[in-house]
This record gives C-alpha cells, structure tokens and sequence, in this order.
C-alpha cells in the first residue's frame, strides 16, 4: 500500500506568527515535521504553502514544495489543490500531516493510511485517543468523538459526549467508571482519498460544521463515512504557544528526543 504526505504551511498566525519558521535545535519548525514524515512508509512527501519565505527555507533543505493560493479555508481544501496541481488520481490517499507537529511519531502516519486503505468504504480516516481527564471533556477546545461498533465515526463534537445522564446529574466532577472506555480525544491527522478531497471541496459547508467549526461534520454531513481508531502511538501536542515551543525546543535539546519521537 502506497500513500503520500501533504504538510499545509502557512506563515500566519495570531498567537506565534512565522510559526513554521521558528527555530528549533537549529532547524526551522517546519523542516522537522517534513523530516518525521520522511521516517513514515510515504512514497511522497510535499509541504504546501502560500509564503515564498516558507518555500525558500524548505528548499534549503531539498523538500518539495507546492505554492497554493492564499485564500483556502482550511487545510482540507489546500490538500485538494496540491492533489490536483501534482495530478495524483482519486484513489490515491494522502495524509495531511499538521505543519505544526515536529514530534509527530512516523508510526501514527502509517497508522492512519493503512487504516483507509483497509476501510474501502471510507472516504477519510483519522485517529483518537482515550481521553480520562473530566476537564478535557468539558473542555470545548479538545475535540470529542463517538464510533460505531466497526469504528467509524458517528459524531465529533466540542461539546461533552457520551452524555451520562444518570452519572452527571449526580456528580459532574468525574467520570463515570462505567463509561470510561467510551470517551475518546480527537488527534488532528487525517488520510483522506483524492476522489473525496475533490468531492469536499464541491459541497458548500454545512450547517454543523459552522455551528462547531470543525470541518470534518461537512464530510458526516453528506454521508461520508469516516474510520476512527485509537492511536497506537502517543501524539504529543503540538505548538500553538510559546509554552509549547519551549517545551519542544527542550525536548529536541535534550539527549532523549530521539526516544521521545519513535
């Protein structure tokens, strides 16, 4: 089974600006992440962008990049344009693989391909994790998702769920024992068939997936089915703070970040 990696770049960002381009252990953050998906069984591996500041420094560093138009709203659709400027056909699967995520273990990218290709009838796959923390669950930044009994997705939502009923209208401090193995965090990789790529971007959004802003409901929304798994590997957060970028930049300065990223 073959697959290819698209990492979306862009040089905009509220709360750390030039953020691909941050400098960890002497590389930009970038240049990392492109390295961690070379380590996966990819047969290709681009990085796409809209900056020419972005496309300059990877090529520094001999990675392939794929200048898209800056108006794309959201990595979904900048993967849909790499896939259609590089012609691959729509059976093709791609990862997209955050821009953001320089530790991310190479392993959890085949994971999530070799899950869609076994899923024929998936449009897109992903990856959870189980999440034991009430704070996360009530957390409406951390993504939450339900499954059926053959892992494919039946909701995403910020919003707490399952919803215990008997168990909340107790005690909303923890977790009901009982029900712990049904909560699960979303992790934000994707794989997704080309075919499906071009048919996203066709559909205008749907109205669940503005109310929650989050983009895979467009996909639910118009039938498409997509196949969850727990990861098999930790997938340790990414940066969106300086907190974050220090905590890596440690990380990778410390003599065990090989370890940490296998």
């Amino acid at each position: 089974m073959s697959f290819r990696v698209v990492i979306p770049a862009r040089f905009g960002s509220s709360r750390l600006p030039g953020k691909p381009l941050l400098d960890i252990a002497g590389k930009p953050m970038v240049v990392h992440v492109y390295e961690r998906a070379l380590l996966s069984a990819a047969t290709d591996v681009v990085v796409a962008t809209d900056d020419q500041r972005i496309a300059d420094a990877l090529r520094a560093y001999d990675a392939p990049v794929v200048m898209t138009r800056a108006d794309h709203p959201s990595g979904t659709d900048r993967l849909q344009e790499v896939a259609e400027q590089l012609g691959w056909q729509p059976d093709d699967i791609v990862v997209n693989v955050q821009g953001d995520e320089p530790l991310i273990p190479p392993s959890v990218i085949n994971q999530v391909a070799d899950n869609l290709a076994e899923a024929s009838e998936a449009g897109m796959a992903t990856l959870a994790e189980p999440l034991h923390d009430i704070e996360q669950l009530f957390n409406p930044n951390i993504v939450k998702l339900v499954r059926d009994v053959n892992n494919f997705a039946l909701y995403f939502s910020r919003a707490p769920m399952p919803w215990a009923r008997d168990a909340f209208a107790l005690n909303r401090e923890q977790l009901p024992p009982e029900a712990l193995s049904l909560y699960l965090r979303h992790l934000g990789i994707y794989a997704y068939r080309v075919g499906f790529l071009h048919d996203y971007v066709s559909w205008p959004p749907a109205l669940i997936e503005q109310v929650e802003s989050l983009e895979q409901l467009r996909a639910l929304y118009q039938g498409v089915r997509i196949h969850v798994d727990v990861a098999h590997a930790s997938l340790p957060p990414g940066v969106d703070t300086q907190a974050d970028l220090d905590r890596v930049r440690a990380i990778l300065a410390g003599s065990g970040a090989v370890g940490a990223m296998a």
